[in-house]
């Protein structure tokens, strides 16, 4: 093996050893009440391993003690994922179940909270999720408890208030819930594949796609998102914002990839410069997810008008 060929694989296995440790924070994530400290250690392997692929120089011996490093993570990696904790009910995927009325709850953070530093600080991350988040879940739960109690004793006297509240916590619930996995440590860069020929097929280019984003995002007035979903009407993708989590948008549409604009997703950090913020941004949008959604989404097609 030349020294071409070596750094060709060591190159490559870089990239695998990255996406590994970002399968790992997922799991760590979604599994945190769950790991035992040894678990917690297969972290700290992975880093190990990608710091030496950054810092030490291989000859064709020492890639041979590479390839041995990386075939005894990936197989405690399975072991790993194959365990109680991975096929815990909470990591098996969409249930069929519905969710109870006034039975929802925070989904866990897939990744730590300092993952996305610098762009978005541990402080941020924390307060995000933990209560804003948490608000929302505990505000869609309240409102529909009063609205099956409305039915209940069939008086609906307060039922526009109540309506209003599981709109407006409803749609923070949701919306958070996709901005969570719609990031991700080691993010940014362009989509690939069917998702960014659609893009380029709606917008011109990936640039113009990710100028007419920023844009809606830095002009939403006063507080809200901006969104790419999918339009099963129209047969494309479109961008819109939404003021609040649920006003000035469109319906029948489906969400791919948002955004969150209110002060409490940045300011502890930004301040008021919420540009700043939009254009850092884009260094840790998960596109994976974002293309895993639009291949769901771009299934549904109702007849174009």
């Amino acid at each position: 093996m030349d020294e071409k060929r070596i750094k060709q694989y060591v190159d490559e296995l870089k990239t695998w050893a990255n996406l590994l440790h970002d399968k790992w924070l997922h799991f760590e994530g979604m599994n945190r009440d769950d790991l035992n400290e040894e678990n917690e250690q297969f972290g700290e392997k992975i880093q190990q391993f990608i710091n030496s692929l950054y810092t030490n120089t291989y000859d064709v011996l020492s890639v041979g003690e590479l390839q041995e490093n990386a075939d005894s993570l990936y197989k405690e990696w399975r072991t790993l994922k194959n365990s109680h904790a991975f096929t815990s009910s909470r990591y098996n995927g969409p249930s069929n179940e519905p969710v109870p009325i006034g039975g929802h709850k925070l989904p866990p953070l897939p990744y730590a909270y300092n993952a996305l530093e610098p762009y978005i600080d541990e402080r941020i991350m924390r307060l995000h999720h933990d209560k804003h988040h948490q608000s929302y879940v505990d505000g869609l739960n309240k409102a529909e408890k009063e609205m099956e109690k409305a039915r209940r004793n069939n008086d609906f006297d307060l039922i526009k208030h109540w309506e209003r509240e599981a709109a407006f916590n409803g749609g923070g619930h949701y919306l958070h819930t996709i901005f969570w996995n719609v990031m991700t440590p080691k993010g940014g860069g362009e989509p690939k594949g069917e998702l960014l020929q659609e893009i380029k097929r709606t917008f011109g280019s990936f640039q113009q796609f990710k100028k007419h984003f920023s844009e809606a995002a830095k002009k939403v007035e006063a507080v809200g998102w901006a969104i790419l979903v999918w339009a099963p009407r129209s047969h494309r993708l479109e961008i819109l914002q939404a003021e609040k989590h649920q006003n000035l948008s469109q319906w029948d549409v489906i969400p791919l990839l948002v955004l969150d604009v209110w002060e409490h997703a940045y300011y502890l950090q930004y301040e008021n410069k919420r540009a700043e913020y939009v254009d850092n941004w884009w260094n840790v949008v998960n596109w994976p997810e974002v293309s895993e959604r639009f291949k769901k989404a771009k299934e549904l097609m109702w007849k174009a008008y």
